[in-house]
């Protein structure tokens, strides 16, 4: 795999040179981008892969929720449904995506919307009954026919953009210039304990200036598992046999905070859809255990044939330090 991306470093160039081309013409106004008169907050990577998106997400709806009117609007990758959906009550991961059903699902007081078309699907936002306040664009970093209000770049510390070069010979969707765009950029899935000196290396690595902030977060995970009928501190099962789900990016951390030596991890691809089949090699590797599985993976599987054996493991993006700090940016803005 390695020898083929380096076999294909002409092709990434040019899809650098293209992506380059783009945003140039986007920043002299050739290419048009669209504004809106509300506060809208764009969150995404530069990279493909997982970089905590989902978390990081959350974390702003339980930031902006109890002021403001909230609403979600993502593409719902490998949604069965076209053009502009809002979630209601006949929504389901099918229809919405993983992430904008579990957005759905956990939040009731905030709006959740997919669309491929973001300005269609803010346009479309905006002439409900009941408006949004602010606008949460999931995973829409390179969406540049709209012009957000603000832009959250998120970059993982075991990958940081830096150290990455352009598909397919590595994982940037865009140059790393792009990152000049952003107004924060959250270091994601670090360790918990980053020295300040680290920090400021990781800084004069990603090249910011010294009007952008920089954040480091790390992955924290719940002390206690989910069913469909109640939850089990992660203490009592930690050293009973079980098997570990994930349809995820980047699952090792997920199996680490949970694997014993007695343990089966099975994994599948990031946003897989799970077949019978698969449900049935699942079945019979659990052979009766506990089947403990993500969050995102669990709104797929809760109305599979595994909920009598089926958990997930909640997890939330947490700050190492300057909490306040990025708190009191992102609510100056929306004020």
């Amino acid at each position: 795999m390695n020898l083929l991306r380096k076999i294909l470093f002409p092709f990434a160039i040019l899809y650098g040179f293209i992506t380059s081309v783009r945003n140039f013409l986007f920043d002299k106004g050739v290419l048009k981008s669209t504004s809106f008169n509300l506060s809208v907050i764009a969150v995404g990577n530069l990279s493909v892969g997982g970089t905590g998106k989902t978390p990081q997400i959350e974390y702003l709806i339980r930031l902006l929720s109890d002021k403001y009117k909230v609403a979600t609007l993502s593409r719902g990758y490998k949604r069965k449904s076209e053009g502009f959906v809002l979630a209601d009550q006949n929504s389901n991961a099918e229809i919405l995506g993983d992430e904008p059903f579990q957005f759905y699902q956990k939040f009731s007081n905030v709006m959740v919307a997919v669309d491929a078309n973001r300005t269609n699907g803010i346009q479309q936002l905006l002439s409900q009954n009941e408006k949004p306040d602010v606008i949460l664009l999931d995973d829409a970093y390179q969406h540049r026919k709209v012009k957000a209000g603000f832009y959250i770049l998120l970059t993982a510390y075991d990958d940081l953009y830096a150290d990455d070069f352009m598909l397919p010979t590595g994982n940037l969707r865009e140059s790393r210039s792009g990152a000049e765009r952003a107004n924060i950029v959250v270091v994601t899935k670090c360790p918990k304990v980053l020295s300040e000196e680290k920090q400021a290396e990781i800084r004069l690595k990603l090249k910011l200036s010294c009007s952008q902030q920089l954040f480091f977060t790390f992955i924290d995970y719940d002390q206690e598992i989910y069913s469909s009928t109640g939850k089990i501190a992660v203490s009592e099962i930690k050293s009973e046999s079980k098997l570990l789900l994930a349809g995820i990016a980047k699952p090792k951390p997920f199996y680490d905070y949970l694997k014993n030596e007695n343990d089966e991890c099975l994994t599948f691809p990031d946003h897989h859809h799970f077949s019978d089949t698969d449900l049935e090699t699942i079945l019979t590797k659990a052979n009766g255990r506990k089947i403990i599985t993500t969050e995102k993976d669990y709104v797929r599987l809760k109305d599979s044939k595994l909920i009598s054996q089926l958990y997930y493991l909640p997890i939330k993006s947490t700050f190492i330090n300057h909490q306040q700090n990025f708190d009191a940016t992102i609510l100056e803005y929306v004020k």
